[in-house]
């Protein structure tokens, strides 16, 4: 298939490019590369443009004929998004639309999209089910489900077909070193880990007042390759079956922020200068995905989602490329 990929140049988007042109895809990256990246795709055609325009849009589409779109273009740091909710709905909500009618305008009828766990908000069961309660406590979370609710009307009344992902922890990088994960200011935690202990510095730990065995946080982490892989599955399953569906996408084990500073220690043989700080607003004690309908469903089989493998591949990308 000719797969135009919006947001191609960023972390999970490029890794997506990548298993596309792997599974024998043509790929065109769409992106306004404002955290995206133009070095992490050396071999694939990028137009730089940005959702909120439509006259970008209509361009990409009058160029060339899609079989299918992937969309990875949102705005996703929550504490900007609750400072500055405009900006997050008119990017993630109204960006998707214009999206969608350029689609509609051009018969493209398959979309696969980015959503998040951040839907579920403070869980009421563990692990979470596609079918679990969804209350998002952020506008981010809150603009993630309002597009998932958009793609449901759209698949009602025109056809479209749509395949949502909902992201837990994405971590890791690229085998090769290849690409990697790259956000300016750096917001997650392996980056953040991987490079206080190359560099020194105080690491800060929101909260050890949690219900857990060791009163840290516990997330569920998979790696970024077993994600990209999903998409490929969820990419043939939306251009053959024609549904509307959802999966969640993790690992289903929780590891602590305790666990992963261990292992993170352990893999560099360095000790980290942890310090612990108030837990940030909304964050659960626990957040662990069922991913048991995208294993049956569509026979994914995640390959690379064990901690030490997630934090080998992603310092092995930092020291190749963050020095």
């Amino acid at each position: 298939m000719k797969v135009l990929v919006i947001g191609g140049a960023g972390y999970i988007g490029s890794h997506c490019v990548k298993a596309l042109l792997n599974a024998g895809h043509q790929v065109i990256v769409f992106d306004n590369l404002s955290n995206g990246h133009i070095k992490q795709q050396d071999n694939v055609q990028i137009f730089n443009g940005d959702i909120r325009n439509k006259k970008d849009l209509e361009q990409i589409f009058v160029a060339t004929d899609f079989d299918a779109v992937m969309h990875f273009a949102a705005k996703i740091e929550v504490k900007e998004s609750q400072s500055d909710p405009g900006n997050y709905y008119e990017n993630n909500v109204c960006g998707t639309i214009n999206i969608l009618e350029a689609m509609r305008k051009h018969e493209v009828k398959t979309i696969v999209f980015s959503s998040t766990a951040a839907v579920y908000g403070n869980p009421t069961e563990i692990p979470l089910k596609e079918t679990s309660e969804k209350k998002p406590i952020n506008t981010y979370g809150r603009t993630k489900l309002m597009v998932e609710q958009i793609l449901e009307d759209y698949h009602t009344a025109y056809g479209l077909s749509a395949v949502v992902f909902r992201y837990f922890n994405a971590a890791g990088a690229a085998t090769d070193g290849s690409i990697g994960e790259v956000h300016h200011p750096e917001s997650h935690l392996i980056p953040i880990l991987l490079d206080k202990l190359t560099n020194g510095g105080e690491f800060t730990v929101n909260g050890n007042d949690y219900d857990t065995p060791d009163k840290t946080a516990i997330r569920d982490f998979v790696h970024v390759m077993d994600i990209a892989q999903a998409h490929v599955l969820g990419l043939e399953h939306a251009h053959f079956e024609k549904p509307f569906d959802i999966f969640n996408i993790g690992s289903g084990e929780g590891f602590s922020i305790k666990q992963v500073i261990e292992q993170a220690e352990k893999i560099t043989g360095k000790q980290l200068n942890v310090i612990f700080g108030p837990r940030r607003a909304g964050d659960p004690s626990r957040l662990v995905a069922d991913s048991s309908k995208l294993r049956e469903k569509l026979g994914w089989k995640p390959e690379y989602s064990s901690l030490d493998t997630i934090l080998q591949t992603a310092l092995h990308w930092y020291k190749k490329n963050q020095k």
